[in-house]
């Protein structure tokens, strides 16, 4: 879904045993990134030799720059994997040296103490989600695979130890659920890098695996709901992802990106009327100003409402509304393209090749790489229809 549902995510643990941490995460999982930092800073600055603060503070620097990119969407791992093709982010050099310095930080610490005592679970499990917050940024933002797969092997075989030391440890199976359910999503040619580091991939035990944590585990619990809500809407079961977002959104009520969510679970499930009021609420939360939600871009919600019209064959009206997403002065990528994609197939059934072409061109200049574009080209060619039958 439309937040933090990338590729090798790792999320920290124990946050719930220090308040500092706790109210971090609640700023972060409310896209309140700035003041999760904050929390997560006072938090080191009392107890500076704990890695898992600098993995938290880690966490929030990269998150905090993929939602300013427009990155944090359930398409990187839904669709067509289309979060291969995505262009890098493109975080300042000090943004990218404060994340890395905080994973070596917290490497450094949590290595220390194994040196110490092999067996102590939780400096193997902090050392498992520095190579695991490493592994995402190697993926999601330098597209480096092959490092980002070293560093996931790497968590995954910390997190088994934890596992063998701690077999009630649900927690530690988060990882091999993802990367098992991920890796056998991957094109063959993609799983061939997984197949190196020796994982193999295999969805539905990775499915599985995600969903005993999310039932049973402690710390990981929230992050397997929110992964296993993605991976429902990836398998086309959207009616069981409503109910896991429906409850995130009562805990995090700050963040509109569940709400924009929720809208796309009910238009996949075929119900119209709930997919445009769950746009209809959010748009209501921004006119009244209630927390949050003054940072919702009105291009944002115009894209959704004209996305889910056009999917409903109400062509004037998504036309409307993805033309005023279009004026907005910026778009965030993955918005921009399929605006101009969406906007060329109305044209298209509308019988107006000229605007049509105009639009996919346009499609194709905002991202160029991206799947929107990919589909645009086609449309060069031969103008778009819809499928029958």
């Amino acid at each position: 879904m439309r937040l933090l549902l990338l590729a090798l995510l790792l999320i920290s643990t124990a946050w719930a045993e220090d308040p500092l941490v706790e109210r971090g995460y609640a700023h972060f999982y409310n896209l309140d990134y700035d003041e999760a930092i904050a929390d997560f800073k006072a938090a080191i600055a009392a107890h500076p030799s704990d890695p898992e603060l600098h993995n938290h503070l880690a966490e929030a620097i990269v998150f905090q720059e993929m939602y300013r990119d427009g990155a944090l969407e359930s398409e990187l791992v839904s669709g067509t994997n289309s979060f291969l093709r995505r262009p890098k982010l493109n975080p300042s050099p000090q943004t990218e040296q404060w994340f890395l310095n905080e994973v070596t930080k917290a490497m450094s610490l949590a290595q220390a103490r194994i040196d110490k005592n092999p067996k102590d679970t939780a400096a193997l499990y902090s050392l498992g989600i520095s190579y695991g917050l490493r592994s995402n940024y190697y993926w999601v933002v330098k597209k480096a695979w092959r490092d980002s797969l070293k560093d996931a092997t790497a968590a995954r075989r910390l997190h088994a130890r934890v596992e063998a030391l701690e077999p009630a440890n649900v927690d530690a199976r988060l990882v091999e659920g993802l990367h098992d359910y991920l890796v056998g999503c991957l094109p063959w040619t993609w799983r061939m890098l997984g197949f190196l580091v020796g994982i193999h991939g295999d969805k539905e035990l990775g499915i599985r695996i995600v969903q005993d944590v999310a039932a049973h585990g402690s710390d990981n619990k929230i992050d397997a709901e929110i992964f296993l809500g993605a991976l429902y809407r990836r398998e086309n079961q959207t009616r069981r992802a409503v109910p896991i977002i429906e409850d995130l959104i009562r805990r995090f009520p700050r963040n509109y990106l569940l709400r924009l969510e929720l809208s796309q679970m009910y238009s996949m499930a075929g119900d119209k009327t709930n997919a445009l009021a769950a746009v209809a609420k959010v748009v209501e939360l921004k006119n009244q100003h209630a927390p949050g939600y003054d940072r919702v871009p009105w291009e944002r919600i115009y894209y959704q409402q004209g996305t889910i019209e056009f999917w409903y064959g109400e062509l004037d009206h998504a036309l409307g509304h993805l033309q005023q997403a279009a004026a907005a002065p910026e778009m965030d990528l993955n918005t921009g393209v399929y605006t101009y994609l969406r906007i060329g197939q109305i044209y298209d059934l509308q019988q107006r090749r000229a605007q049509a072409l105009e639009a996919y061109r346009k499609a194709i200049a905002y991202a160029p790489e991206a799947d929107g574009a990919q589909e645009a080209r086609k449309y060069l060619e031969t103008p778009y229809r819809r499928r029958t039958g």
